[in-house]
């Protein structure tokens, strides 16, 4: 009887533990990920969500040193692909939206576009960290394209992650940022921005893979459908994605 009990308990407990999905997500996602979260916990009232926001870089090294992570939501389809490759993930990589870069300030006019960079108004230029953020990548790129990054690369200010690039900008600590489009949605950053020309980077592609924690997490594979259905894909578009 003992025996039985403890066997219905673990049981109950993976059951309990089924229930919370623990989702690494790229720092552009915050704001979406708010709305994406409060859509499935509707229909999914005993399901637990569970974010923790970053450059996806950073993540996905967390991820391979073993963080217990059952989702991951990146900012491009490298990092998921990355993961896939040394047998962190489990199943296909999957692409939930297309992201477009911009240049946002609340202290200076942006309207003029990228040349605007090299004017003495512009002090300190905050951009995501190009070496974990795709979004700070893409920057780097499309400065370079301009042929202006030689003018402009010490006023770069270097954050950990994209939402923390938004942060400098709105507080002072930089005149202008470049930010993922959905970060300018966000009800508490007030400012300005113009999009930068998609041909001057390559296209962000932001892909999502399973962990391989799933075996144990059905809710996260029924999670991962969820932010690739038809319902998400409104979201992502009301954020400025775009989807296919």
């Amino acid at each position: 009887m003992t025996k039985v009990f403890i066997i219905l308990l673990m049981a109950l407990s993976v059951s309990l533990q089924s229930q919370t999905v623990r989702v690494a997500a790229a720092g552009n996602l915050r704001y979406i990920l708010d709305d994406i979260k409060a859509k499935y916990g509707m229909q999914n009232p005993k399901a637990k969500i569970e974010i923790v926001f970053g450059a996806s870089g950073a993540l996905t090294q967390q991820i391979l040193n073993g963080a217990n992570f059952d989702f991951f939501m990146s900012a491009d389809k490298i990092y998921p692909d990355k993961l896939k490759n040394q047998g962190a993930s489990f199943g296909d990589v999957k692409t939930y939206a297309f992201g477009k870069l911009v240049l946002w300030s609340n202290t200076v006019d942006v309207s003029k576009g990228i040349e605007m960079l090299t004017d003495k108004s512009v002090a300190r230029i905050a951009i995501a960290k190009p070496d974990i953020a795709p979004y700070g990548a893409i920057t780097i790129e499309c400065l370079k394209y301009y042929g202006i990054y030689e003018k402009v690369k010490g006023k770069l200010v270097f954050a950990d992650n994209i939402a923390q690039a938004a942060q400098f900008a709105q507080s002072g600590n930089a005149e202008v940022a470049f930010l993922a489009q959905a970060l300018v949605f966000a009800p508490d950053l007030k400012g300005s921005y113009v999009y930068v020309d998609e041909k001057s980077y390559k296209p962000v592609e932001q892909a999502c893979v399973l962990l391989k924690s799933w075996e144990r997490n059905p809710e996260a594979t029924k999670f991962m459908k969820f932010v690739l259905g038809a319902e998400c894909k409104k979201i992502y578009q009301k954020y400025g994605f775009t989807v296919k």
